[in-house]
């Protein structure tokens, strides 16, 4: 049988003081409910096993994890989006200029499906151009139409260039 339980706490379970990493705290596990419930303790508060307890441990307390990852700011990516806009030069049929890179416009859709996400766009509509779909969005704020042709991206294809953005948008802001 498989037991899954939660991570050293973060306070002690008798004093409630915080637990500091490379500690030495006592883990025990006692049944509540008919659940199996951790309790974590500081060494030198340690008043022994509680009635019931099914286990007790000594062990390290972690330092906590740090993903280095900043979310990103929905700002932040509608400035970037605006400014991929602008070069790839929106024209009023629908159609992208021609010196438009396709990486930058399915870069674009991306960023346009994150910020609709986000609720920093919203979807006014769409339209056919051709044979192509084309979304019309406007800023949350204010901020004027934006049409977005539908790129038709593979699943695995936006994860790419997700942490691709993810990557970048790291980079900028460190």
């Amino acid at each position: 049988m498989d037991y899954h339980l939660k991570p050293v706490g973060k306070t002690c379970a008798h004093g409630g003081e915080r637990l500091e990493p490379n500690t030495v705290c006592v883990s025990v596990l006692v049944e509540r409910d008919g659940e199996l419930v951790r309790l974590d303790y500081c060494e030198d508060d340690w008043p022994g096993p509680p009635h019931g307890a099914v286990g007790q441990w000594r062990c390290l307390v972690p330092e906590p994890e740090s993903s280095g990852i900043r979310p990103l700011d929905p700002d932040g990516l509608m400035r970037y989006f605006e400014q991929l806009s602008e070069r790839l030069g929106d024209l009023p049929d629908g159609h992208l200029a021609e010196h438009a890179d396709p990486t930058d416009q399915k870069l674009r859709y991306v960023l346009a499906l994150l910020l609709l996400q986000k609720r920093r766009l919203k979807l006014e509509g769409s339209r056919l151009v051709g044979d192509r779909e084309v979304l019309e969005f406007t800023g949350a704020g204010g901020e004027g139409q934006f049409d977005v042709p539908d790129c038709k991206l593979a699943d695995d294809e936006i994860e790419g260039l997700q942490d691709q953005l993810n990557e970048q948008m790291q980079h900028e802001w460190s």
